[in-house]
Formats: structure tokens, C-alpha cells, sequence
């Protein structure tokens, strides 16, 4: 295997089915960090629709487009 080469295998401490609202509300709340964290870091934005019903795109530097 190239050295150049990694990854990372992580397992879930706890099945999300047996998790309390506490637990399940603060996990979905990590997750989407994690995955803001990952789009930036491969200079992608995050892209999700508002609460008003636009699509748009945030971006690492703070700024946010509107798509639709």
C-alpha cells in the first residue's frame, strides 16, 4: 500500500436506535459539524436548504450564496 495513502476506520460507540433525545439530538449535531468540517477542508461549501425554503452555499471564508 502507498504511504501516501490513509484512512481512518472509526466504529459508533452507541447504536443511534438505543439513544435517548438527549444523546440522539447532541450526536446529529456532531455529525453535521464533522461534515461541514470535512467539505471545507477539501475547499468545498456546504450546501443545504434554509428554513425560507432557499438552497445555498456556505463557504469556509463565512460567506453564503443563494442557489435557488
Amino acid at each position: 500500500m502507498n504511504e501516501d495513502i490513509k484512512y481512518q476506520v472509526g466504529k459508533m460507540v452507541k447504536d443511534p436506535r438505543s439513544m435517548t433525545d438527549k444523546e440522539r439530538k447532541v450526536w446529529e449535531i456532531k455529525c453535521a459539524e464533522n461534515a461541514r468540517d470535512y467539505l471545507f477542508s477539501i475547499g468545498q461549501p456546504l450546501v443545504y436548504k434554509r428554513y425560507d425554503g432557499h438552497t445555498v452555499a456556505e463557504y469556509k471564508n463565512g460567506s453564503i450564496q443563494i442557489i435557488r
